[in-house]
């Protein structure tokens, strides 16, 4: 069982930067998605257990950065150059498996999530 922490939300303006951190109980693959108003959740990025393999959506890549720190148990999110459009709920999420994935039906635990509201 891997038990997920999120932290860093808040309100920013457009232009702005933002580091979300998730406090982890286990190493493995992880992930970032999000779920704006209205909206499905929708993946953000992903890293494997041994950080070597990163993954983005296209949306934010060039401006979101994942990243993992296994002496600290902690998975990062930084977020450079936010949109009004990155406005969501942020989730942490892991996976049992090793290799990294993109949709959100393959990671097995959550956590509960970080609000995110950019401002124009």
């Amino acid at each position: 069982q891997v038990q997920l922490v999120e932290s860093g939300g808040g309100l920013v303006q457009a232009g702005d930067s933002l580091r979300l951190s998730c406090a982890a109980s286990g190493r493995t693959t992880m992930g970032w998605f999000r779920q704006g108003p209205g909206k499905e959740r929708e993946f953000v990025a992903a890293i494997s257990w041994s950080g070597a393999n990163t993954g983005y959506a296209d949306s934010v890549k060039g401006r979101f950065t994942i990243s993992r720190d296994d002496v600290k148990n902690t998975l990062y999110l930084q977020m450079n150059s936010l949109k009004p459009e990155d406005t969501a709920v942020y989730y942490c999420a892991a996976r049992r498996g090793v290799t990294l994935k993109y949709v959100s039906s393959e990671y097995d635990y959550w956590g509960q999530g970080t609000q995110v509201t950019v401002s124009s």
